[in-house]
């Protein structure tokens, strides 16, 4: 049997967040499954034996004050009000204004990015793999929050660094030829290829629309196998957990 789930065995989002906002990041530490799914895989959809994601996901209650809002991720930009959600929403994002509405995201490679307002009033969790970003996951996701853009603040956490995520033409194509200034965000590798700096490209979205309190971004998932699960590297493994909420004054 392997550990529990401590509080150690989260990532909390380094960023100057209102005292009402609470945040946690899972690793794969901690968990009961096993195999290519060691360790604390929250997900339901990737072959883990279910009984075991659903004792995973029972770790987390002590540390949250309700079951997070999981979503059926299916990298849109589709944004949805978490303490209005249905079983299970099609949806890349969620947002709350209501205490203790825990929104949430699943990654293993995709960024996760969370957002709050300097007033602790609204907050939102955001699932922005390359297609939703290009598609423009982050601007429906802060036109959600009903907020001025200088009044918002965006913490990244763990995805695919820079150094590790390599893309073909089409999806380099599909950024430059929309916005020229994404061009910075690729270079070019040695095998006709290019390599992809997702944490820039969501910067440059954000700054774009005005938001430039923008914190994290210093992790991969790629290349850091102890604490994260990775999709490009193993293709059969679990899924991290990044929510948000805002906690009852």
């Amino acid at each position: 049997m392997t550990k529990m789930l401590s509080e150690s065995d989260f990532i909390i989002p380094d960023w100057p967040a209102p005292s009402n906002v609470r945040a946690l990041q899972t690793t794969r530490a901690g968990g009961y499954s096993k195999g290519p799914y060691h360790g604390l895989n929250l997900g339901d959809h990737v072959g883990d034996d279910p009984l075991l994601v659903a004792a995973n996901r029972q770790l987390l209650t002590r540390f949250v004050p309700t079951e997070p809002v999981w979503m059926c991720q299916v990298h849109g930009i589709e944004v949805i009000d978490a303490a209005m959600a249905s079983c299970l929403p099609e949806a890349d994002a969620a947002f709350a204004r209501a205490p203790d509405t825990v929104c949430c995201v699943m990654t293993a490679d995709c960024l996760p990015i969370l957002l709050c307002n300097v007033e602790g009033s609204a907050v939102a969790a955001v699932h922005a793999g390359w297609r939703g970003l290009q598609q423009g996951v982050i601007e429906a996701a802060v036109t959600s929050m009903q907020t001025a853009a200088p009044n918002l603040m965006a913490w990244l956490g763990p995805a695919i660094g820079p150094q590790a995520f390599e893309v073909g033409d089409d999806v380099r194509d599909s950024f430059t030829k929309a916005d020229g200034v994404s061009t910075q965000a690729f270079t070019a590798s040695d095998n006709s290829k290019w390599l992809a700096d997702i944490y820039l490209l969501a910067r440059l979205r954000f700054q774009t629309m005005g938001v430039e309190r923008i914190y994290g971004g210093d992790f991969c998932t790629s290349t850091d196998e102890q604490r994260f699960y990775s999709y490009r590297r193993d293709r059969v493994t679990g899924r991290m957990a990044t929510m948000i909420w805002i906690a009852k004054k």
